[in-house]
Formats: structure tokens, C-alpha cells, sequence
């Protein structure tokens, strides 16, 4: 049978051009629609539009293609200007030296590495592209960084060697057609291990090269089954890897991989009874290694577990009763940072490898860390720090001679903020609600953050779901949640619905296979409580999402649309079939493994059922549907198939499809006008003239 997967790959073979080239995904998904079309006429079914991206209205050279999205009046453009130039700086990496620090920012329309040499000091920008720059790691010993990159949002990233030392430009390492990422280095700074899909374009496989001769890459551990697999630390001597084998968000297993006979053994993890594992790193000894599970309970902890075979793991962390996410290791291997997940805000341990003592550091500010990394020298920790008043920002720790002492936190760059008095921002209130099955074994309550105007109500509300699904809603800083709160005047819920990440694997898991609607009725749940909160408008609802959240946005809107006013999809699953045939080849296995398998009779006749395409007719609110056109994760088909159906039973739909990004929009060209559109829908459908 003829398939879509088979003419792209048929075209990718006969023109030669690599994946991410713009000229080739419009190719491609101009056949893909043909076949489409094709497809539903042979079954008899209402052909789509064939080409559903020429828009009314082209904006950014043509990037931007808009349906039915009126214009956007300059007075709306002045008004959101200040919260369209707020700006944030990631911490990356240390310099060799450990003087300096490595950046994330953006002073043009995307972000780019920049050095920073002292705290509060200027931003020297190292990139110049025209894409954003990805994950950065820095040569053990040594000035050079690699850095990945794709080209317009598709996702197939390439690996890079740059030396900000020197003025050369930056070299690509990988071949420019497969997908790369998930960069260790070597403890000599020589070799990197690197996964990638080059062997077959869908399976990730683990590879190594030396980095001054890319043509020494070679494939270290083939994909078995076609899951996930990626390294994560080399042993001392580099001749052994911890490796990760992803196969879903509650089963991932860690191996011992010796890199030159290629075989493997099994150290954490259960086929047959799934846990998550996560390495962290070798122990100073190189009897052991240090990683994160779920093994022993409910929750993630950090734990140690000898190299020997048989071993069990030593947990540390198992009286914090919540995840533990993420970490660092010193150079020397002497101590660790750990991250605490506590009800969506971060706290952070110092720990003593050798004692395994640990303590919580108090000098840093309630908010979200990320991005920890230990100074070569040992005396410092950088980290990113984002509250829901202050954007990320790159801070540094001063540490203690002993392991456990650390001293003040330093910020050392201060992001722009537009202007705006950020002090006056809201910040969120964490609230819990009841839903349908709380008194029949579901969960007790639902866990939700709230924005409220600071002027009385009762306010219009936009609930604002996330992706995943095994995603959280966290307290970080939004320039777009207080956009809608001071210039719209309405409230904000982020709710973590069941299936949920941050609260343990058991609620995580309570959305999947045949029950997946059921985190949609924690959504009608929502509705309901909203009606019982005064200060809260239920003649007046909107539901905002994108991915999985858009998804769960379409089906809100299938089951209460008689008690909303409009939605906004972003880059959503319209139809969980089609999306599972159409997404690319490297994630496909990963996301069967979270929805169900589409190819099982039973799984497709659910998944059909429960799909917002299936029950298009109940939708009847206004709905603006922003896409991408190189999606690689939810492909455009699911955007236009969607819009195509709503617009056939004569609902309102504005269309916003972007030609050069993918999963969510990157470049702040388009960011603007999406978030100005929006601002628009809401106010016509939302609000309307009462506010």
C-alpha cells in the first residue's frame, strides 16, 4: 500500500537534499496532502483542502500564513510591545577557566550563545545563526563547545564543534540528514557519544567520534527494538558508558556498555516490571554510579548502586516525599546538586558523595532551577533560576571547601524585562479542587495554579492545560499569562489534571490507554468548581493548550462546549490515529507506548472514538488554531484536517500556520503576532465588551 512515509522517503532519495532543508519539507508536504486527498476520495470521504495553508493574509516574507485572522490594529501592537521584549539568559556552561559563564539569550529574533565574564558583566554573543541554538557542553580540559541546532523547527538536529577562543566559524560534526542529540563528552575531551537516527532514520542509536575527525564516527550500540537509547556518562577510564534506554515515560532502564567489544549488561530496570531510571554518573571509585528511580516507591529518588552483578540500589532521598529531577556532579566527583520537585517549585541539595550526607541550600530564592553545572575549579555552581516575577536568569553559587558548606548566591546577569515593573506581576496561588471519581479510588484533588486580577471580579477565566501528557504546570514567569491578566482582566488556571508529572508514577499513569477522556473529565471537574469561586465568571470560559494540551483543548470543547467561550489550539492531536501513522519514525514507538497502539484493533477503535475529529459536530465555540509547518511531532495534516471540518459545519475558525517553525513557535517575529492574534480572539470571544 501506498504510504505517505514511502514517497517522502522515495523524494529524500532521488533529489538528495537533507532533512530540514525548506525546499524539500514543502515537497514533502505536498505530497503527503496529495495522498491525502487522494485517500479520501478512494474511501469516500470528504477530500480536505489540498492546499489549506494559502492564507488570506501573509505576514514575516511570507513565513506567517494566516485564514480568517483580521488585522492587527497597530493599538494592540504598541500595547503588548514592552511584554513582547522581555528576554531571559539560561546558564549554559562554564568557561575552561571557570572565570566566565555561558548564556542562552536573545537580542535578535532568536536565542544565541553569548559569554558573560563577571557577574552583572556584558553579553559577548558567539553564535550568529538563524535558528536557535540548542544544548551546549563544554570540552573537559579544554575551550571548544558543541552545540545542536536544527533548521525550522524540525527537530533534526545536528551536532556542531565551535571554539569561541578563536574566530573561526562553527563546524557541523554530524551528516545533516539524521536526527542528533544527547552530547556526553569523554573524560579526555577527545570523543564525544552522541544518539542519533542515522542508521536507519528512526531508531536511536548511540554513536562516537572524535571531534577533530568527524569521519571516525561509528555506531557503539544499535537500537534492538527501535526505543529510545542515549548516553550519559563515560567511566573513568572511557572505556565503559552508562547508557539510558527510554522505552516510555513510566519504563526506562539503564545498561553497562562496554565500548569496545559492544557488549551490554542490565543494571536498573525491569521489562517485565517497568520503573523510571535515569542515570546520573560513574562514582568517584568507578564501583558504582549514582542515578535517579522510582524503583522502590512512588516517587523518584536519587540512589547508588554497585557495579557488581545483583546489586540493589542504596536509596538516599527516600524520606523526601516527592521527585527528585535533576542534578550535577563535580568535576573531581567529591559532591553533587540534586533538584527536589516540591508541589511544582524547586529546592536544592548540596551532597557529600562520600558521606552521603546531604543538606538543603537556603540562600536560593523560591522558583524553578534548572541548568545546574559545577565550575571546573569546584568552587562555584551555576545554575538558572525563574520565578513567576522574573524570568530565567543565570546565577552562581560560591561553594565551601568542605562539601556540604556553600556561601552567597550571586546573579550574574540581569534579564530585560521591557520596561515593565515585573514587582507588579501576579503571581499564582496553588488550589485544589475535587473531581468526578474522587469518592470512587480516583484522586483526591486535583492540584491547580491560579492568576487572579488584582480588581475585583468576578473575571472572565482561560484555563491554560499543558502538554505531555506527563508534563506539569509550574509557577514560572509568563509574560503571556500576565499579558492576559493586565490587558484582558481575566483569570488564569493551569491545572495538573491526572496523568500529570510531580506527583507521583500512580497519578501519572491514571490517564492511560482506555482511560485518556478521563483526564478530560478532570477538566469538567474544573468547570465545576469554577462556578462554586465568586471571584470567577463562569458565564465566561476559554480553554488554551498546545500538543497534547491542544488536544486536550479540542476535546474540552467536544464535551462543554455549552459551558465555554472559545479555545485555542497550538500545534494540537486532532485525530489520534492519523497523528500516530504521521509522526515521525524515531518518536512514534515512544508515543504508542503513552496513547495505546493504533495498529491493535481494539486501541483504534477507542482512539478513534475519543478523537475530537471523530466528534467535530459538537463543537461549538469560536476557535483560533496556531500550527507549524515542519512539525515533526504533530504533523500540520492534524491542524488542517481539523480546521477543515469545523469550517464545514460553519463554526468560526481563525488559522495562524508558520512556515518556517515546527513544535511551537521559536522565532519572536512569528511569537509576536501569534500572541497579538490572541490577545485578539480572546478579547472579541472572551471578554467582549463587558470588560
Amino acid at each position: 500500500m501506498l504510504t505517505t512515509a514511502h514517497v517522502v522517503v522515495d523524494l529524500r532519495q532521488a533529489v538528495g537534499y537533507p532533512r530540514g532543508s525548506n525546499y524539500l519539507q514543502s515537497l514533502e508536504q505536498t505530497v503527503k496532502k496529495i495522498i491525502l486527498l487522494f485517500a479520501s476520495l478512494i474511501m469516500g470521504l470528504a477530500p480536505i483542502s489540498l492546499f489549506a495553508e494559502i492564507s488570506h493574509t501573509e505576514a514575516n516574507n511570507g513565513n506567517l500564513k494566516m485564514q480568517d485572522v483580521p488585522e492587527i490594529p497597530r493599538s494592540v501592537v504598541v500595547s503588548l510591545n514592552r511584554y513582547q521584549n522581555v528576554r531571559s539568559a539560561g546558564f549554559l556552561d562554564w568557561s575552561e577557566d571557570s572565570s566566565g559563564i555561558f548564556v542562552s539569550t536573545r537580542f535578535g529574533d532568536v536565542s544565541q550563545v553569548h559569554r558573560v565574564g563577571r557577574a552583572g558583566g556584558a553579553r559577548q554573543q558567539i553564535t550568529f545563526f538563524d535558528e536557535p541554538v540548542g544544548g551546549l557542553q563544554r570540552q573537559p580540559g579544554g575551550s571548544k563547545m558543541v552545540f545542536t541546532m536544527d533548521a525550522g523547527g524540525s527537530e533534526f538536529s545536528q551536532i556542531f564543534l565551535l571554539d569561541p577562543i578563536s574566530n573561526d566559524d562553527a563546524v557541523m560534526l554530524t551528516d545533516g540528514e539524521s536526527r542528533n542529540g544527547s552530547v556526553v563528552w569523554d573524560r579526555l575531551g577527545e570523543n564525544i557519544a552522541f544518539r542519533s537516527t542515522r542508521r536507519n532514520g528512526a531508531s536511536n542509536d548511540v554513536w562516537m567520534m572524535n571531534v577533530s575527525n568527524p569521519e571516525t564516527a561509528h555506531m557503539v550500540l544499535e537500537s534492538p527494538d527501535g526505543t529510545y537509547w542515549a548516553a550519559s556518562d563515560f567511566s573513568s577510564d572511557n572505556s565503559q558508558l552508562l547508557v539510558l534506554n527510554y522505552v516510555g515515560n513510566a519504563d526506562s532502564r539503564i545498561h553497562l556498555l562496554d565500548v569496545a567489544s559492544g557488549s551490554m549488561r542490565l543494571l536498573a530496570g525491569d521489562p517485565d516490571t517497568p520503573s523510571s531510571n535515569f542515570p546520573f554518573a560513574f562514582d568517584r571509585e568507578g564501583t558504582g554510579f549514582w542515578y535517579i528511580t522510582d524503583v522502590k516507591g512512588d516517587f523518584q529518588q536519587l540512589a547508588w548502586q554497585s557495579l557488581a552483578k545483583g546489586s540493589e540500589p542504596v536509596m538516599l532521598t527516600a524520606d523526601i516525599p516527592w521527585n527528585v529531577e535533576t542534578g550535577a556532579i563535580s568535576k573531581d566527583r567529591s559532591r553533587a546538586a540534586f533538584a527536589v520537585n516540591v508541589d511544582g517549585l524547586s529546592r536544592i541539595y548540596l551532597l557529600d558523595l562520600a558521606s552521603r550526607e546531604f543538606v538543603p541550600v537556603k540562600v536560593i530564592p523560591t522558583g524553578l532551577v534548572g541548568g545546574m553545572e559545577f565550575s571546573p575549579d569546584g568552587t562555584k555552581l551555576g545554575l538558572t533560576l525563574n520565578t513567576s516575577k522574573t524570568p530565567s536568569d543565570s546565577f552562581v553559587l560560591q561553594l565551601g571547601k568542605k562539601a556540604l558548606k556553600y556561601g552567597d548566591l550571586v546573579r550574574w546577569t540581569h534579564s530585560e524585562v521591557g520596561g515593565l515593573d515585573t514587582d507588579s506581576f501576579i503571581e499564582p496561588e496553588l488550589v485544589h479542587y475535587p473531581t468526578f471519581d474522587s469518592n470512587d479510588a480516583g484522586p483526591k484533588r486535583i492540584p491547580a495554579w491560579l492568576y487572579k486580577p488584582a480588581k475585583k471580579g468576578p473575571h472572565p477565566v482561560i484555563i491554560a492545560i499543558h502538554g505531555g501528557p506527563e508534563s506539569q504546570a509550574r509557577p514560572s514567569f509568563s509574560s503571556t499569562y500576565q499579558i492576559w491578566l493586565q490587558k484582558l482582566g481575566v483569570a488564569v488556571i493551569r491545572p495538573n489534571v491526572r496523568g500529570s508529572s510531580g506527583y507521583g508514577k500512580h497519578y501519572m499513569s491514571l490517564d492511560n490507554g482506555f482511560k485518556r477522556e478521563d483526564s478530560v473529565r478532570d477538566i469538567g471537574a474544573l468547570l465545576d468548581w469554577i462556578a462554586t469561586q465568586p471571584s470567577l465568571d463562569e458565564g465566561r470560559v476559554a480553554v488554551f493548550g498546545g500538543s497534547y494540551g491542544g488536544y486536550m483543548v479540542l476535546a474540552s470543547a467536544v464535551h462543554y462546549s455549552d459551558r465555554l467561550k472559545a479555545a485555542v489550539d497550538v500545534v494540537g492531536i486532532s485525530n489520534f490515529v492519523t497523528f500516530l501513522e504521521n509522526t515521525q519514525d524515531y518518536r512514534r514507538d515512544l508515543r504508542r507506548a503513552e496513547y495505546g497502539d493504533e495498529r491493535e484493533p481494539a486501541m483504534r477503535a477507542h482512539l478513534q472514538s475519543i478523537s475530537p475529529l471523530t466528534n467535530i459536530d459538537r463543537i461549538k465555540i469560536p476557535m483560533l488554531v496556531v500550527q507549524g509547518q515542519n512539525d515533526p511531532r504533530v504533523p500540520v495534516t492534524e491542524a488542517i484536517q481539523v480546521v477543515d471540518a469545523l469550517r464545514k459545519q460553519g463554526q468560526r475558525v481563525w488559522y495562524m500556520n508558520a512556515m518556517n517553525e515546527g513544535h511551537g513557535y521559536r522565532k519572536k517575529e512569528n511569537r509576536d503576532i501569534y500572541q497579538q492574534a490572541t490577545m485578539m480572539f480572546l478579547q472579541q470571544h472572551l471578554v467582549g465588551n463587558s470588560q
